[in-house]
């Protein structure tokens, strides 16, 4: 028990695990008391993430030729994720130098490989992305811009679904509408947007779009809730050594996706961007919300449509306008103060039991204490008559 959260240490690897229910009443906890200053950093989240999640599918579809890649999709991924693991040392090295005196050294020999094996579980996050990342690239090959950041928000209710399934975290009525609104907004854009034809291995190009998206929604949600727990089930480390370790699962597995391709000439633009993203997610998995994440993700869609009707002539459709007003309602419905899940009823309910409970444990002490006081009495009594009749 540490902190009121119930420590699980695996058998394996021996790291230590937090209980998801923990994780989640310690995040309740912690949103609770979240102050002015932690508010204005959710805000410079989701700005710093709108521009960087918005402008990510510009620079992809520029960098193709004649609509193919003429560079290694893995290659870019892999130097996006070594750029990501030299800014993590970066910052880490800064943070040990202001260290206080009496903290525990970051820097330290065992300090690292205790947090390499209570962080291991973000190995599997770091699989997922490293797919993720490339299926983005797959993704543009089917969609213009503005399609793919729109259909990349369905994540945000599947996201939701499985954080009520892994991490047990409430929603409201009014939240699961909210994100009913977000689908139905993102379906009313996506009509008639598939593409037609077949691709090179005769499958029809709208089936391999459906498998796709299919994957290109489950995939990046998963590895965006085990994120957020692996995160936050260990929220004493640095989240620049946590980084670190992610960062350095997600290069290993490029690198391994490397060894079957050629290593082509990447854009350096994208591969920035790319980094600039992980940075970004990784400080709103640890201090935000994996929810607002992706709704910040839905915001930036705003900014993919405009830039690319601005830069490549794309048509912005009925359909998109409309989709993005619903998209917005979704947005406020969802943060709005009246949704919030009320756990106060719980509270009250349990309180008569308590109480009673408490009742009947001073009756029977009462009771003990009476029985006591009572054969004392009486082994007094008959002690003063002889024993022998007189």
């Amino acid at each position: 028990m540490k902190n009121g959260m119930i420590e699980i240490q695996c058998s394996v690897c021996h790291s230590k695990l937090v209980s998801t229910k923990a994780v989640s009443r310690a995040y309740d906890r912690h949103r609770s008391k979240i102050s002015k200053k932690h508010r204005a950093l959710n805000v410079l989240l989701v700005v710093g993430d709108c521009m960087l999640v918005g402008l990510q599918p510009i620079l992809v579809y520029i960098s193709k030729v004649d609509g193919k890649f003429k560079f290694s999709p893995i290659s870019v991924n892999f130097l996006t994720e070594i750029a990501k693991v030299i800014f993590a040392l970066v910052m880490l090295l800064i943070q040990a130098r202001n260290q206080k005196i009496g903290e525990k050294p970051l820097l330290s020999f065992s300090t690292f490989v205790q947090s390499a094996r209570n962080n291991m579980l973000l190995a599997v996050p770091a699989l997922l992305y490293a797919i993720n990342n490339y299926l983005k690239f797959i993704m543009q090959l089917y969609f213009n811009p503005a399609t793919v950041k729109m259909l990349s928000n369905l994540k945000v209710l599947v996201i939701a679904i499985l954080l009520k399934i892994i991490m047990k975290r409430q929603f409201s009525i009014i939240q699961w509408e909210a994100l009913a609104l977000l689908l139905i907004g993102i379906s009313i854009n996506q009509m008639q947007a598939l593409p037609e034809g077949s691709s090179r291995m005769g499958v029809p190009l709208e089936m391999g779009a459906y498998i796709y998206t299919f994957i290109f929604v489950t995939v990046p949600s998963l590895a965006s809730v085990f994120n957020e727990y692996a995160l936050k089930s260990q929220y004493d480390t640095s989240i620049y050594l946590q980084n670190l370790f992610l960062y350095g699962y997600g290069a290993i597995f490029n690198f391994l996706g490397i060894l079957g391709t050629a290593v082509i000439k990447a854009t350096m633009l994208l591969i920035i961007n790319n980094a600039g993203q992980g940075i970004l997610s990784s400080f709103f998995f640890k201090y935000a919300d994996t929810i607002l994440k992706k709704y910040s993700s839905t915001v930036a869609t705003i900014f993919t449509g405009f830039a690319s009707a601005a830069l490549f002539g794309h048509t912005l459709t009925i359909n998109f306008m409309l989709g993005i007003s619903i998209v917005f309602i979704s947005m406020h419905q969802f943060f709005s103060p009246i949704s919030k899940v009320k756990e106060e009823t719980r509270v009250m309910e349990l309180e008569p039991v308590k109480t009673d409970n408490r009742s009947r444990d001073l009756n029977f002490i009462n009771m003990t204490a009476g029985a006591n006081e009572e054969a004392s009495h009486r082994v007094d009594s008959d002690a003063r008559q002889p024993l022998l009749p007189t």
